[in-house]
C-alpha cells in the first residue's frame, strides 16, 4: 500500500497530553525551523477535548518547534507506523519563548535553582500504570506470576524505551491488580522530564500494537489501588560532583539540600494543583493507599511526602554520596513531567534562597482534599503566581477550574471512569 513518512512534533501540555501535529518527513529541515503552526487557546484544551474556558479567545499564533535532541524513531516491526515525533518548546512567531510553553516553565525553574545555590538538578520519574492485557488474579502483588502474565510487553517496552534514547533501570509488577511500573535512569531536570513523557509514551505505543492500552490514570477504579509518579531527584554541582548527602546532616540531607526539601514542604499545599493536578488525584492521596498525607519528609517511608531513599552497597561515603536521593512522591500521570518537575524546583529553589529550615519531626500540616482547595491556596500564592507570570497563571487556574466544574457532581466511581478513559 501507497505510504509516505510522516513525523509528529508536539508538546505535553498542562492536561498531560502530548498534543501537536504531524508533516511529511521530508520537510523535516524547514520545520526544524519553523515547526507547527499552533495557537493560544490550544493551551486551555481539557483533558476531555473541549476547551471549556480561554482568556485568549481565538486570536493569536504560534508554533511548537521541534527540538533535535528530543527525536523519537522507534519501528516496532509489526508493519504498523513507527512511533516517530519530536518534543517541543512552542515558541512567538518571531522565534523567542511563549511565556506559556511548559518546556519554557522548566527551563526558568532550573535557573532559579542555579541563581539561588549554583545547582543543578538531576531526576528520574518512577511510573505506574496498569495493563489491560495482563490477567488480573488476586494475592499476585509484587509475584512472579503477575510479572509472567504480562507476557512480553515489559521486553517490548524496554527495548522500545532504549531505542527512543531512554535508557531502562527497571520494569516490575506493582502492588495493584495488573498493575507494573517502569522507571529510567536520571538525567539533568528538561531530559528527566523528556523521558518521564517519552516513557509514557512508549508504554501506551507499546499496549496499542497489541490491542490493548497503559492507564495512568491516578486512581482507575474508585475502590482500588492508584497509580503515582514518582520523581527522585538530587543536587550536584555544574561538575557533576553531588551535593545532597552529608552524614551529619537532618535525614543524611547536606545543608542546601535541607533547605530544597524545606522549600518544597512549605510550598507543597499550593504546589499540589500542579503535580496532583485532576479531582481523581486526591482520591489516590487519602489514607490507607500508600500515598502522602501530609506535607512531611520522613526517611525510608513510602507513605511521606518527601522520603529520604536507601543507599544500597555503598562501601564507603563518596559512594553514598553519589547514589543518595529524594523522592517525591505527591505526583501523578494527570501532571505533564514538565509542570510537576519545575514546581518541585522553584519550591526548592526558593527554600534555599530563604535559608528554610526543615520543620520539626511530627509537624507536618495536611494535603489538600481537593483539587478546588489545591487551587485556592496556590492562587492566594503570590510567589507560585512569580513563577507562572501573570498570564500563565490565569491560564492554568482557569484551566483546572474549567475541568473542576465539568465533573462537578459525578460520584466517585464514575469520576474514576472518566479519567481512565483519557489517561
Amino acid at each position: 500500500m501507497l505510504r509516505e513518512d510522516l513525523i509528529f512534533v508536539g508538546t505535553c501540555d498542562i492536561a498531560g497530553l502530548v498534543r501537536g501535529k504531524g508533516f511529511p518527513a521530508r520537510e523535516l529541515k524547514a520545520r526544524r525551523k519553523t515547526g507547527i503552526g499552533w495557537t493560544h487557546s490550544n493551551l486551555m484544551q481539557t483533558c476531555f477535548g473541549p476547551i471549556l474556558d480561554t482568556p485568549f479567545g481565538t486570536g493569536g499564533d504560534l508554533m511548537i518547534v521541534p527540538d533535535a535532541s528530543c527525536e523519537v524513531d522507534v519501528d516496532f516491526g509489526d508493519g504498523s507506523a513507527p512511533e516517530h515525533f519530536f518534543l517541543g518548546d512552542i515558541r512567538n512567531t518571531d522565534g523567542t519563548p511563549w511565556e506559556c510553553c511548559v518546556r519554557e516553565f522548566l527551563r526558568r525553574a532550573v535557573k532559579a535553582l542555579d541563581k539561588a545555590s549554583g545547582l543543578g538538578l538531576v531526576g528520574a520519574f518512577e511510573q505506574e500504570f496498569v495493563y489491560t492485557g495482563a490477567e488480573d488474579l488476586p494475592g499476585h502483588a509484587y509475584s512472579l506470576g503477575a510479572y509472567r502474565r504480562q507476557g512480553t510487553f515489559g521486553e517490548t517496552l524496554v527495548a522500545a524505551l532504549r531505542e527512543a534514547g531512554a535508557k531502562p533501570d527497571s520494569f516490575l509488577a506493582e502492588y495493584g491488580p495488573r498493575q507494573y511500573e517502569m522507571t529510567v535512569t536520571p538525567q539533568p531536570a528538561l531530559r528527566a522530564a523528556d523521558h518521564g513523557v517519552i516513557a509514557r509514551e512508549m508504554a501506551r505505543a507499546t499496549a496499542f500494537r497489541r490491542g490493548e492500552r497503559t492507564i495512568f490514570s491516578p486512581m482507575p477504579v474508585a475502590d482500588g489501588v492508584g497509580n503515582g509518579v514518582h520523581i527522585h531527584f538530587s543536587l550536584h554541582e555544574k561538575s557533576g560532583a553531588p551535593r545532597t548527602y552529608d552524614k551529619k546532616g537532618p535525614l543524611g540531607l547536606s545543608q542546601v539540600a535541607a533547605q530544597f526539601a524545606a522549600g518544597v514542604l512549605h510550598h507543597l499545599p499550593a504546589i499540589a494543583a500542579i503535580t496532583a493536578p485532576s479531582p481523581v488525584s486526591y482520591l489516590r492521596l487519602t489514607p490507607g493507599r500508600w500515598a502522602p498525607t501530609t506535607a512531611d519528609i520522613v526517611k525510608q517511608d513510602r507513605g511521606a511526602a518527601l522520603r529520604a531513599c536507601p543507599v544500597f552497597g555503598a562501601a564507603s561515603e563518596k559512594k553514598t554520596a553519589s547514589q543518595f536521593n529524594l523522592e517525591f512522591r505527591v505526583c501523578d500521570a494527570a501532571a505533564s513531567p514538565y509542570m510537576a518537575l519545575g514546581a518541585l524546583i522553584f519550591a526548592g529553589a526558593d527554600g534555599i534562597a530563604r535559608k528554610l529550615t526543615l520543620p520539626e519531626a511530627g509537624v507536618a500540616p495536611p494535603l489538600p482534599h481537593s483539587l478546588g482547595e489545591a487551587l485556592d491556596k496556590m492562587a492566594a500564592s503570590q510567589t507560585v503566581a512569580s513563577w507562572f507570570g501573570p498570564t500563565f497563571f490565569e491560564a492554568y487556574l482557569r484551566h483546572k477550574r474549567s475541568e473542576l466544574a465539568h465533573v462537578a457532581g459525578l460520584q466517585p466511581p464514575e469520576l474514576c471512569s472518566r479519567y481512565a478513559e483519557i489517561y
